[in-house]
């Protein structure tokens, strides 16, 4: 849950996700729609999937038991190289350490090099023997992240607090090492075309669409669009904006009425969001709440 996501977002979810599922069977038994009903609002819902994916192989192959090995976590689904090292040394105790953006950017200070000028997985096996002396892996991976988060922050790092400032080449430089700019998001232009049946307060929803990022769920016919020209035959609502990830998206909504169901779409209520449905498509709900 914390991936891509902030602490005071996820402990809400996370506290009624145990509620719900309080052992790793009782989640494996569990489906897919139920799950993503308590995942509704933290968005990447690959995350979701991935998650019961992964009870359902440990409770019915592996025992209910995490792999020790490396290369048998990352076989899990969902579970790269970073998550693999975490549960490896949360789970097990292993000397290990989970590469994160703080701890890389913890490691390039000590070194005052560049981000992209390390291999963080060399220059781990490199110094194993003074990394691993302590028998707190666990605490050591989380401790790592921690130090980055707070201390060795990515603008005004708190160097005078730093308790390891004495062997970082960053403190003892002059200070000029610059951080690796992030990209700026990329800025995309959509049209959002709404079927409305007014007199049912329903609007057609799709799986049919290019938006990668929300493949398999229900959304309105949208497009990818490099004009922002209105569209003709269609009525103009409004326009909104939408960031995810490394992407901003600026939407142009429109909306016609019609009591018949477009091609490859289901009806929706307006209103009553019973079923699951993602963060997006209630903002899109929500412009078109004043409607008439």
């Amino acid at each position: 849950m914390l991936q891509q996501t902030q602490v005071k977002i996820v402990l809400p979810y996370f506290r009624n996700f145990l509620i719900n599922f309080p052992t790793l069977e009782s989640l494996s038994r569990s489906n897919e729609k139920k799950v993503l009903k308590l995942w509704e609002g933290l968005g990447y819902y690959r995350r979701a999937r991935n998650l019961l994916a992964t009870s359902k192989m440990l409770i019915k192959e592996l025992n209910s038991k995490l792999p020790k090995r490396l290369i048998d976590v990352k076989k899990l689904p969902g579970i790269g190289n970073y998550t693999a090292n975490a549960l490896l040394a949360f789970i097990h105790d292993l000397p290990t350490i989970a590469i994160d953006g703080n701890v890389r950017r913890v490691f390039s200070r000590i070194l005052n090099k560049n981000e992209n000028e390390l291999d963080f997985n060399k220059l781990i096996e490199i110094n194993k023997k003074n990394l691993f002396k302590t028998k707190r892996n666990s605490d050591l991976v989380e401790a790592l992240m921690e130090f980055g988060a707070l201390i060795c922050k990515p603008k005004k790092p708190a160097c005078l607090k730093c308790d390891i400032k004495n062997i970082c080449k960053y403190y003892k430089s002059d200070q000029k090492f610059k951080q690796i700019k992030k990209n700026k998001p990329k800025e995309k232009n959509y049209n959002i075309f709404c079927y409305i049946d007014k007199t049912k307060g329903k609007i057609a929803l799709t799986k049919k669409h290019n938006l990668g990022f929300l493949k398999k769920f229900y959304l309105p016919p949208i497009k990818e669009v490099e004009s922002k020209n209105k569209v003709k035959n269609w009525n103009y609502h409004s326009k909104f904006k939408n960031s995810i990830s490394n992407k901003k998206l600026n939407i142009n909504l429109y909306y016609k009425f019609s009591s018949k169901i477009p091609f490859q779409s289901q009806w929706f209520s307006l209103k009553e969001n019973n079923e699951f449905i993602p963060s997006f498509t209630k903002k899109i709900f929500k412009q078109l709440s004043n409607i008439n």
